[in-house]
């Protein structure tokens, strides 16, 4: 199976070294295009794939093509290779906001498509990938498409109506989680603990809670309340977050972020 990426930004730097490191592909069965040389030479000397500035030639290597690059790029990529990709070559979409009529309206014709919603966290294998398929994409090809993607984190198939609420919840999603750290580590400093172990120590208490419910099955609500024993420290601090809307901020946000990813899918 030959696998293009057309890009060579954060995010498929991460899917490419997700891909090579299952070992399901070959160096030689993956090519990436991008302007910059220089990003380039880094990922093949890292992985030993194919490299080229010529997207055309990654679309007409590919058997699996993944669009990496900026929304408003797709337009002029689609243009660029039409003529050369095989129809039967399932192209997989990573950007907010595109969908998969208008993939196929910019390519000129009914090409199999794959649109995927990732995560940054691909980067270090812990990545979450929403996904769904057109009609033109066999079966054979959407479960080696699923492979790929697992092969760097969760991959929830989704129908594509609910598409644009997933950046909300795992595309723009670590951000927050970032801010969480960031602001525990702050806290930790001010009150007199060292900057990395008070980021370390913010970070992996999150990690562990993840883990907690992802493990155990047990509703959030349950493992918070184990955590708050009565008249203790922990529901003081969950009460002063209440008190300050926690919740109604973070949902606040997703529902601007979904917001926004629909608007993005109107336009596009």
């Amino acid at each position: 199976m030959k696998i293009g990426f057309i890009g060579c930004g954060n995010m498929a730097t991460a899917m490419i070294a997700g891909i090579m490191d299952s070992g399901r592909y070959t160096p030689g069965e993956v090519m990436v295009s991008n302007p910059s040389e220089g990003k380039l030479i880094a990922v093949q000397k890292s992985h030993g794939i194919q490299i080229t500035q010529d997207n055309t030639k990654v679309a007409a290597f590919a058997e699996i093509l993944v669009l990496a690059v900026k929304p408003y790029l797709y337009e002029a990529v689609a243009n660029e290779i039409q003529e050369v990709i095989l129809e039967s070559t399932v192209v997989v979409t990573i950007a907010a906001g595109v969908s998969i009529e208008k993939m196929q309206v910019q390519l000129g014709r009914p090409q199999p498509v794959v649109r995927t919603m990732p995560n940054t966290p691909a980067l270090v294998k812990a990545g979450v990938t929403a996904v769904c398929r057109s009609q033109e994409v066999s079966d054979d090809l959407y479960q080696e498409t699923i492979q790929m993607l697992e092969s760097f984190g969760k991959v929830f198939e989704l129908p594509e109506s609910k598409m644009d609420v997933v950046p909300a919840i795992s595309g723009s999603a670590p951000a927050y989680i970032y801010i969480l750290i960031e602001a525990m580590a702050d806290a930790g400093v001010r009150d007199g603990l060292p900057r990395q172990m008070a980021k370390e120590m913010a970070a992996q208490t999150v990690l562990g809670a993840a883990k907690m419910v992802l493990d155990t099955g047990i509703h959030p609500e349950e493992l918070k309340d184990r955590v708050c024993t009565p008249g203790g420290t922990t529901i003081e601090a969950v009460l002063t977050l209440e008190k300050n809307q926690f919740r109604a901020a973070v949902q606040e946000a997703m529902k601007v972020c979904t917001k926004k990813t629909k608007e993005l899918t109107k336009s596009s």
